[in-house]
């Protein structure tokens, strides 16, 4: 794993204790915009080495992103 990925892990398991609003804690940490952290955090989720190094973060984070996921596919649409 690269310092970055196991920076953005060491990040995001330290978040629910954090204060303030994430976006600009991205920013000003990591230099990038939440897409794009978001972008790198999902990929880093499907990684075995994240797996390996976090295993509980890892599978709480997988956890979380496969619920949003579901909720999305089951919400009824809306015509506009």
């Amino acid at each position: 794993m690269t310092p970055q990925q196991m920076e953005i892990l060491a990040f995001e398991k330290r978040w629910y204790t954090a204060q303030g609003s994430k976006e600009a804690d991205i920013a000003e940490r990591f230099s990038l915009s939440p897409i794009r952290y978001y972008q790198l955090l999902n990929q880093l989720l499907d990684d075995p080495a994240a797996l390996a190094a976090e295993p509980v973060l890892v599978k709480r984070l997988r956890r979380i992103r496969d619920e949003r996921a579901l909720s999305r596919r089951s919400a009824p649409r809306v015509a506009v």
